[in-house]
């Protein structure tokens, strides 16, 4: 089982979200593509905005940035 689960993520990214509005996030394929983004700049030399990061792969860790909302989603045009 994966922590945290697609849903709780989709739920953290489209916080902030007013009623009536679309969200951000509206498909598990935004949260991959956002996560896999954000482990290639860790990789690439980014810090990992998390505490605790050490000895974790760049996609736990992004994932973790992601559910403790240190980064966000923007749409397309934002």
């Amino acid at each position: 089982m994966i922590h945290p689960s697609y849903s709780d993520l989709m739920e953290v990214a489209n916080e902030g979200v007013e009623p009536g509005e679309q969200p951000v996030v509206q498909s598990r394929y935004s949260i991959v593509l956002a996560t896999a983004k954000r482990a290639r700049q860790i990789i690439a030399g980014d810090e990992p905005l998390i505490d605790g990061a050490e000895g974790k792969k760049p996609l736990s860790i992004a994932v973790e940035e992601l559910y403790e909302g240190k980064i966000k989603i923007v749409g397309d045009d934002e």
